[in-house]
């Protein structure tokens, strides 16, 4: 039986998806005697990281048109979506030691971090200022379309 727990309408404007891969080591019990009780796996993540402009934030407050120039301030960037893809992402190599029956989360440990990790890669990479771009060069040619030949976008 399926249940719809909520319903909501979306003004996303997404302007920029990465693609990441990132390996991911997960060990429990390494040291001296890894050999003997420790469990470690190496994790394939393969992830997807979209960043945009939520447009429902953006309301007649942050329009104003003055002596023919539009000047616009934008919400910020924020990231929509950063999730693994389990199609792509894989157990590459697991190594349980001797004694070890080995630890069964711990490959739902390195898909959360991964999915961390990823999240993580975009930020660093400058996914929000990119984004934030992105969103001003399509609006700039929306406004443009409509009428509006000088858009200034206000930080």
């Amino acid at each position: 039986m399926t249940y719809i727990n909520e319903v909501r309408a979306l003004a996303r404007l997404e302007t920029i998806q990465y693609s990441i891969e990132k390996v991911i080591t997960a060990e429990i019990g390494q040291g001296t005697f890894d050999f003997l009780f420790g469990d470690r796996l190496l994790f394939v993540a393969h992830g997807v990281v979209i960043a945009g402009i939520d447009m429902e934030k953006l309301g007649p407050e942050h329009l104003r048109l003055e002596n023919g120039v539009l000047y616009v301030t934008l919400p910020p960037a924020e990231i929509f979506i950063a999730t693994l893809d389990n199609q792509k992402s894989y157990v590459y190599d697991r190594d349980t030691g001797f004694l070890s029956q080995g630890v069964q989360d711990l490959e739902t440990l390195a898909r959360q971090t991964a999915e961390d990790e990823i999240r993580k890669a975009a930020l660093e990479d400058g996914i929000l200022q990119q984004a934030q771009t992105n969103a001003e060069n399509y609006l700039f040619r929306f406004f443009q379309a409509l009428g509006y030949d000088n858009v200034i976008f206000v930080k």
